[in-house]
């Protein structure tokens, strides 16, 4: 099928502010980025191209790959501009497919009307040409397209991704307000940790921190855990393509490590649910799992990094308990850490002036639809000065 070997425009999208780190695994793999915005990456290349983006992006949410741009000013005009295209040579008439859409358009009160849109035009033509309608509907494990539509501007997309990127399929129990795991790998980042040396964190509720610290380390990719993308249900598809690219992880991921990632909570349950995710993302060998009171965490002598992501609280109205939390994170790090760089991520800014130390870098980022900030503080030993209280 030509789409596996013609060059298009291809968006990866990711969620707000995560687009930096999202840039960077996209270049690591060879790829040069056309453009970069607030919640993606632009960069040209094949429906092929986009099979090596799903298996190795951590930070990613989808994989669009264009198949028409046009201007459309109402559902009439989408639907006629999208009746023409040769539908059948992408979607297998006996097959399922799926339609997402981002839409702003004078005329279209809600989404879904234009998801329906899309949808008829699609079975309108493959009706026409093979005598039999494909089954569609909202699950996204078989052929997805994608309809993105401002004012009079519209982008038509196959998503080669299908179900999301950023859920990194290992996480089988979520455990309690669960950090997404294409955020988690992004804060981590974030820290310019490099990924040979001791990694802390300590409040690690169902464990996303340090089993992303793990993968990365190992050079783990998320392609691994996933047997099914959106690429794989377009006419054409070549699976050996996929297989070569995933032995190509199997064949980087390294086994060990010679440094220690340490994740405690002081809820049995908390640990033991981290403890099957790490089990099922395989790499509980690698991490040090305890129940304990997160002062009471070991500190290697050898320096790396200690990241928390504490539970943040209302907003508004600061509770007297979760005051009291973050100060003893602030003493836990300014006592015990000495050597490393301490990580706070939060998003309550007041509860965050109660940890007591000055922060060398406040780097944003959003949970969902808060805005958060990850706190990073230099705990300096020895001759070197140490860490100033807030004033």
């Amino acid at each position: 099928m030509q789409v596996f070997h013609t060059e298009s425009k291809i968006i990866i999208t990711c969620n707000k502010r995560l687009s930096p780190y999202l840039q960077q695994e996209v270049e690591a793999l060879g790829f040069k980025p056309t453009r970069v915005f607030q919640t993606g990456v632009e960069l040209q290349g094949t429906v092929t191209d986009t099979i090596a983006l799903n298996l190795n992006l951590r930070c990613a949410s989808q994989v669009l790959y264009l198949l028409k741009s046009f201007d459309a000013a109402d559902p009439k005009a989408l639907y006629d501009e999208l009746v023409q295209i040769e539908w059948e040579e992408y979607i297998d008439f006996s097959g399922y497919f799926s339609v997402t859409s981002n839409v702003n358009n004078e005329h279209i009160l809600t989404p879904l009307f234009a998801n329906v849109k899309v949808k008829d035009a699609i079975v309108d033509r493959i009706k026409d040409k093979k005598g039999i309608r494909p089954n569609s509907g909202a699950d996204a494990n078989k052929t997805v397209i994608h309809l993105y539509w401002q004012d009079n501007k519209a982008d038509i997309f196959i998503d080669t991704s299908g179900e999301t990127l950023a859920k990194h399929s290992y996480r089988k129990i979520p455990g309690k307000a669960p950090m997404l795991e294409a955020l988690a790998t992004s804060t981590i980042m974030a820290t310019n940790w490099d990924r040979n040396s001791t990694f802390i964190n300590p409040m690690c509720g169902s464990g996303t921190l340090a089993i992303e610290a793990a993968l990365l380390a190992t050079d783990k990719h998320p392609g691994l855990f996933r047997m099914n993308y959106g690429f794989m249900h377009i006419m054409g598809y070549d699976e050996q393509v996929f297989f070569v690219e995933r032995r190509k992880l199997k064949d980087k991921a390294k086994k060990a490590v010679d440094f220690k990632i340490i994740a405690t909570d002081i809820s049995e349950d908390a640990v033991d649910i981290a403890r099957k995710n790490a089990n099922t993302a395989g790499v509980e060998h690698l991490i040090e799992f305890y129940v304990c009171d997160f002062e009471d965490t070991e500190v290697p002598e050898d320096a790396g990094i200690v990241m928390f992501n504490p539970e943040y609280g209302e907003r508004l109205g600061v509770h007297t308990k979760l005051e009291i939390t973050y100060k003893r994170i602030g003493d836990y790090l300014k006592k015990k850490c000495l050597g490393y760089r301490g990580y706070v991520f939060t998003g309550n800014p007041d509860l965050a002036k109660k940890i007591g130390l000055r922060a060398a870098r406040k780097i944003e980022f959003y949970n969902g639809k808060l805005d958060c900030r990850l706190f990073e503080y230099e705990l300096y030993e020895g001759s070197k000065r140490e860490p100033k209280e807030t004033e």
